[in-house]
Parts: structure tokens; C-alpha cells; sequence
């Protein structure tokens, strides 16, 4: 398929390296949340059918997860074409690769919980004897993952970088229970980064650091800060982040940059 061969080509960019069993395991999952979609649309077909009011509102729903699938698999396809972009070395595109890779790992199991409820959902509804009739597709609604991507797509693919930090504010107020909500701060931050108003993006990414210090872009955003403090010309402030993002995250894939930065 196109969106493997988009991830394998990324890969191997970014280290020469196999995909790894957890990019098999995404992709893996993700076929399987097609599958279980298309068996609850029957199901909810039937219920349709046979008259059930319930039966309508599955095939919403229904519309809504088959909606993100297909914005996740549109940001498979997407991701090897913006390759040619990144004028980056190779760690940096391994960071904006693993950036990704959570964000994508967060939406399919996001989405898993929702086609679980819809199952369960589905199960309870009565089948119809009758031959089933072909039901229109229900009008695409927003969904919390829907909005994320349409926020990414801003931002990362058409650099609309003001649209996109203002889809993720309204993700933010709407979501802040979701599994994406510190994703959305993060970036919220990337995106003023790119509209350069670095002061305002050293204080969103401080906003993740400092209240959501275990999560995996706690890194990734005290990184980019070092980088909005050079960009303001502060070197001292600069290298003294890239310090603490060594001390801090090790293990994380931004160590590695931190310390190439740190040896120049």
C-alpha cells in the first residue's frame, strides 16, 4: 500500500533502519478499525431497515470514525511527499518523524475506544429479513480528531500557521479531556514558532513543560524553545535549554539533537 511505502521511505531516511513492531502494529491496527467499521455499518444498516431510530444514529457515527480514518490515512500519504521539504538533517527528521508518529498512535487509539462503544452499540440493534437497501452516507460532522488534523494539515502541510493555532485553540476549549489535548499546546507552539512571534512560542512551549512534565512532548517542546531562543539571537538561554533538555529527557529522541547543538 501507498501509506506503507510512505513510512518505510521515512524510516529509512531517518536511520537505515526496519519498521520498527511498533509502526506494524499502527499499521496493523489501523486495517483492523477498517474492518470492525465496515462490520458495524451493516449491522447498522440493518437496524435501519428494520426501523430502528437508534440504527440511524450508528450510521453517523459510523461516518464520523470512517471521517478520521481517512484523515489518518491521507497524513500517511502525506508524510513522504513533505520529505522533500525538510531541509533538515538527518535527527531532525527522525524528531519530526517519532512528532508524528505519537500524534498518529494518540488519534488510532482514540478512535479505537469510539469503534469499541460503537460495537457494543451495534450488537444490541435487531436485523432485518428483509433485503437490506442502501443507506446514503451520513454528512461528515467535526469529531475531536477531525478537528486535530484539519489543525496539522494548517500548519504542517499548507503553513497557514494563524488558521491552524486557531483550530487548535478551539480543539483545546472543546477537548480538554482528550488524549491529543497536550499535542494540541504543543502545537500551538509550533505554530507560532513559524508565524515567528518567538517570545509568545517560549511561553507555550514552557506551558507543556512545566505542567505536563512526563509527557513525550515535554522534549520536544523544551527543544524547540531552545530553538526560539536562538532565533531571537539569545544564545546563552539557548544552550542553557538544551542543557536541561539533556538532564532531563536522556532518553529521549531530542538528546540527541540537544548535544549535536552543544557540541557546534
Amino acid at each position: 500500500m501507498r501509506i506503507t511505502g510512505a513510512l518505510l521511505g521515512l524510516l529509512l531516511l531517518a536511520g537505515c533502519m526496519p519498521p520498527s513492531q511498533e509502526q506494524l502494529r499502527m499499521q496493523m491496527d489501523f486495517e483492523e478499525m477498517k474492518r470492525r467499521l465496515a462490520k458495524v455499518e451493516v449491522q447498522s444498516a440493518d437496524a435501519v431497515s428494520s426501523g430502528s431510530a437508534d440504527g440511524e444514529a450508528l450510521q453517523r457515527q459510523v461516518a464520523e470514525l470512517q471521517a478520521g480514518l481517512d484523515n489518518l490515512r491521507v497524513d500517511f500519504q502525506s508524510i513522504n511527499g513533505r520529505i522533500d521539504d525538510l531541509s533538515r538533517d538527518n535527527r531532525q527528521l527522525a524528531d519530526e518523524l517519532q512528532l508524528v508518529k505519537d500524534d498518529m498512535g494518540l488519534q488510532l487509539s482514540s478512535l479505537g475506544e469510539r469503534v469499541d462503544q460503537l460495537e457494543q452499540r451495534a450488537a444490541g440493534q435487531p436485523r432485518s429479513s428483509a433485503t437490506t437497501a442502501p443507506v446514503a452516507p451520513a454528512p461528515a460532522v467535526e469529531t475531536p480528531e477531525s478537528l486535530y488534523q484539519e489543525a496539522l494539515d494548517k500548519i504542517r502541510k499548507e503553513e497557514q500557521y494563524a488558521a491552524g493555532r486557531q483550530l487548535l485553540e478551539r480543539f483545546a476549549r472543546r477537548y480538554p479531556d482528550h488524549d491529543l489535548y497536550v499535542n494540541a499546546l504543543y502545537w500551538s507552539g509550533e505554530a507560532l514558532y513559524g508565524e515567528k512571534k518567538y517570545e509568545l512560542a517560549i511561553l507555550q512551549f514552557q506551558d507543556v513543560i512545566s505542567k505536563h512534565t512526563q509527557h513525550s512532548k515535554a522534549a520536544a517542546a523544551m527543544l524547540k524553545q531552545a530553538l526560539a531562543f536562538e532565533a531571537l539571537g539569545d544564545a546563552q538561554n539557548a544552550k542553557t535549554t538544551m542543557q536541561k533538555l539533556l538532564e532531563d529527557y536522556p532518553a529521549s529522541s531530542q538528546a540527541a539533537s540537544a548535544k549535536k547543538y552543544l557540541q557546534q
